[in-house]
């Protein structure tokens, strides 16, 4: 393929009730979507961060500039334009996985579009639906937090994942194994909230029976989760400390984690998303996909992900109506707990116009052949 234009469409979509962790509240999904134009087809992806660096360290306005300045000018002169020639052609631009892994899979979908292949086809998926878990925003009581699950699960959704920070984790964890059960697949994310001397108390977590606890530590501390799952008895996953499947074999080999959450946006894009589910796949280690809130457009390939054989628990791949009262492409539908996996050549959607439309701020041309 040879690169023809890339086009930024900057789109903020609106929550239908915010989303509180202990990086601060979202009531907007605010982003952009990448459209690539090829001379064998087009294709589109979505930027996984937010307006501020507070997940990571990439936001909105830096992938653009990066992106601009640096990633597009190094696969624009490419003879063969393919997404597996990507990473090799901006290996030298140091870190930014996130705006790396929109411009791969803008070009991933252009490709297997050309070649009329499904994403879930070309990652080797193996089951046509996925089981769809729900994640509950820290909320201003216990109340309020059981409504919530209570209405998640009468949703039909397989299983639950509270967001934690220190005041507000021993307790709710506690009303929802009271109030739903033991058999209720339960896991926390603590999204780096605590340090290693927090161990004792996050021990108490243990007598409930979690699935796991995710990234309780501050990123890359691998020695860190390592000491802390040794006085664990409650599985540590790892989300922001892995960056490639380096990382993983790193933290399974030091056993900073018995569970690994995939999220292909944070490994730089899809093709090293599989190559860290094959890793930890082939050590017998758990995986799931992790979610951003992510509109249809990122949802859509997370699903084809999911569908791969070592992503045996359940994901944060949930129903569009999760997070928005109206998609930018066609809504996912929960069905039984589980969502469909895309078949359709590519990432298997589309934006709508009209609803592309509504919720666009701007679009702007970042390169033009």
């Amino acid at each position: 393929m040879k690169l023809e234009r890339v086009e930024i469409v900057h789109v903020a979509i609106p929550l239908v009730t915010p989303f509180r962790t202990s990086f601060g509240t979202m009531t907007t999904k605010d982003t952009f979507l990448l459209h690539v134009v090829t001379d064998a087809g087009e294709g589109w992806s979505e930027f996984a961060a937010d307006p501020e660096p507070l997940y990571c360290s990439e936001f909105v306005a830096g992938a653009e500039i990066v992106l601009r300045d640096f990633l597009l000018p190094r696969v624009a002169g490419l003879p063969g334009l393919t997404a597996a020639a990507v990473a090799p052609a901006v290996a030298k631009v140091k870190g930014h996985e996130l705006a790396k892994a929109a411009l791969e899979t803008a070009v991933l979908d252009a490709e297997l579009r050309s070649y009329g292949m499904p994403l879930a086809v070309y990652l080797g998926a193996v089951r046509e639906r996925v089981p769809a878990g729900v994640s509950v925003g820290i909320k201003e009581s216990l109340p309020a937090l059981l409504d919530d699950v209570e209405r998640y699960l009468a949703e039909g959704y397989v299983r639950i994942k509270l967001k934690i920070e220190p005041g507000w984790d021993v307790e709710p964890v506690r009303a929802v194994r009271e109030r739903f059960g033991d058999g209720l697949p339960l896991q926390v994310d603590a999204n780096t909230a605590y340090t290693l001397a927090d161990a004792d108390h996050l021990r108490r977590l243990d007598e409930f029976g979690l699935l796991l606890i995710e990234e309780p530590l501050e990123e890359n501390n691998l020695y860190g989760h390592a000491r802390l799952q040794g006085r664990l008895s409650t599985p540590v996953c790892l989300d922001e400390s892995l960056h490639n499947a380096r990382d993983t074999a790193s933290a399974i080999a030091m056993d900073a984690c018995r569970v690994v959450n995939v999220k292909p946006a944070r490994v730089g894009g899809y093709l090293e998303a599989r190559r860290v589910h094959d890793v930890a796949h082939a050590h017998g280690v758990p995986v799931w996909c992790g979610g951003m809130l992510e509109t249809g457009i990122g949802r859509a390939p997370n699903l084809a992900l999911a569908a791969l054989p070592g992503f045996t628990l359940p994901g944060d791949t949930s129903a569009s109506s999760r997070y928005f009262a109206a998609d930018i492409t066609e809504p996912f539908v929960l069905e039984d707990g589980h969502l469909p996996v895309p078949r359709t050549p590519g990432i298997g959607v589309e934006p709508l116009p009209e609803a592309l439309r509504r919720f666009t701020l701007r679009r702007e041309d970042l390169y033009v052949g």
